[in-house]
């Protein structure tokens, strides 16, 4: 439960703020605070990268479905 109000925290905040996650993330994260000490684990585990792998396979996918029609 925590971890899914926190990714729909984060999301809402770049939904309705139209800011760049980037920016969002300098804001919100302190030096030493729970937020950077979360962000730096999932950077070790790159967590980014799995993310981008996640979209492209999917739109990759999405795009060869589309085209069996």
């Amino acid at each position: 439960s925590l971890a899914a109000q926190t990714v729909l925290g984060a999301a809402k905040m770049v939904v309705e703020t139209g800011q760049h996650p980037g920016a969002l993330k300098d804001a919100v994260a302190s030096p030493g605070g729970t937020t950077i000490a979360g962000i730096h684990a999932l950077e070790r585990a790159a967590f980014r990268a799995a993310a981008m792998d996640a979209v492209e396979a999917a739109t990759k996918r999405a795009q060869e479905l589309g085209k069996k029609e």
